[in-house]
């Protein structure tokens, strides 16, 4: 076996070859890592709000509270399930109205669709991790008064404290509060009185979802069948965490796949210039490959050595790549989420799982790249090495 500070040597000689195939690698790894990390954050963004004794309700056919609608009827006959079911005999039952609205962006001459959340009083009691983190919340039935999320604060005109915007044309709300949420989605949202938003809306009679918050995750598929079983009802059940993930999935799956459709046009052009620097190398170092050879180093050895070269320069710069992959999780971007067609703001989450994904496809680049320069070392001719 040709000892392996033999390899080093050769990659810290060539430094600028070295330099040029390694960052190539370091560039690939940044970006699938990268795209991974997003993918893994839209779903925690999306599903952090989730609780697990929670169940959302949704009329029969919608997939979104957007397209969503259930009469205040059907509100008080969900409310009585939920009693019936709870083992205190009362179930805490939110209906929700969801719009969204158009607002200017700052920094940019363009406008994007915000969520308008009208919320019943004692919403930040219902949600535990919701809470006002600047300014105060609206006072209950002020129909003037809203509050935003942390993630959209000062992201849109009109979205900061004591700052005011249309609601809708020539019904203006002011803003008097910020709240987080932990991070999740509703962080992108405004939140205002329910009454407020289902009169301005023409909503009256109607919300868009309605939230149970049981004593136990195990009564959720009881309410579920309870709910469910009457079909004039017409409505669907759902646990708060599979809501999310639904919500989630086509912008993750979308931001996921585009990545990695990057990252594996990146990465044929990292492979090749992997290879070129590994075939630059076997040129250079004809007389080298031949002496050892004469000195008794099989095809085999000459094979290995050459292909953990190209090996160990994948690792090192993907190790590289990754790490500054890390970086990305202080970086927080707006997307457009496919469900309910309004910006949310995303964060990068890293994972250890990612990191070691995005090792070995470092090493698999590392090997398909110098496996042919390998090859080519193995065949040379100790004699007309020794020649050249």
């Amino acid at each position: 076996m040709v000892p392996v500070k033999y390899n080093i040597r050769s990659l810290v000689v060539r430094k600028t070859t070295t330099a040029a195939a390694g960052l190539g690698l370091a560039l690939v790894v940044f970006v699938f890592a990268s795209v991974m990390m997003l993918g893994n954050g839209i779903r925690k963004t999306m599903g952090r709000a989730a609780s697990p004794n929670v169940a959302v309700i949704l009329r029969k056919g919608s997939d979104a509270e957007l397209s969503s609608g259930i009469s205040n009827e059907s509100l008080n006959l969900v409310k009585a399930a939920a009693g019936q079911v709870s083992a205190s005999g009362k179930g805490e039952v939110v209906g929700e109205v969801v719009v969204v609205i158009l607002l200017d962006k700052i920094g940019t001459d363009g406008m994007s669709n915000v969520t308008v959340r009208g919320v019943p009083d004692g919403a930040l009691g219902f949600r535990s991790t919701a809470k006002v983190i600047a300014g105060r919340a609206p006072k209950p039935g002020a129909a003037d008064e809203v509050m935003v999320g942390n993630g959209i604060r000062g992201r849109f005109k009109g979205l900061e404290i004591g700052e005011s915007f249309e609601l809708k044309k020539n019904r203006s709300v002011k803003v008097v509060g910020v709240f987080s949420d932990d991070g999740s989605s509703n962080e992108s949202e405004v939140w205002g009185d329910l009454n407020a938003v289902q009169s301005a809306f023409g909503r009256d009679g109607y919300v868009s979802s309605a939230r149970v918050k049981l004593d136990s995750p195990g009564k959720i598929d009881a309410l579920k069948a309870q709910i469910e079983s009457d079909r004039q009802l017409g409505l669907i059940v759902m646990r708060e965490s599979v809501f999310f993930e639904k919500q989630s999935e086509m912008t993750a799956t979308f931001m996921t796949a585009l990545g990695v459709l990057i990252a594996v046009f990146f990465s044929l052009g990292a492979m090749i210039g992997a290879m070129i620097t590994m075939h630059a190398q076997v040129a250079s170092r004809q007389r080298e490959i031949g002496t050892l050879r004469a000195l008794g180093f099989s095809k085999l050895s000459i094979l290995t050595s050459f292909l953990l070269e190209s090996l160990f320069l994948a690792l090192v710069g993907g190790a590289i790549g990754a790490g500054a992959s890390l970086a990305m999780s202080f970086v927080k971007i707006t997307l457009l989420n496919a469900s309910s067609w309004s910006e949310i703001v995303f964060t990068f989450d890293p994972t250890p799982a990612i990191i070691v994904r995005s090792m070995i496809l470092a090493g698999v680049m590392g090997v398909i790249g110098g496996f042919l320069p390998a090859l080519r070392a193995a065949r040379v001719s100790p004699v007309e090495a020794m020649r050249a």
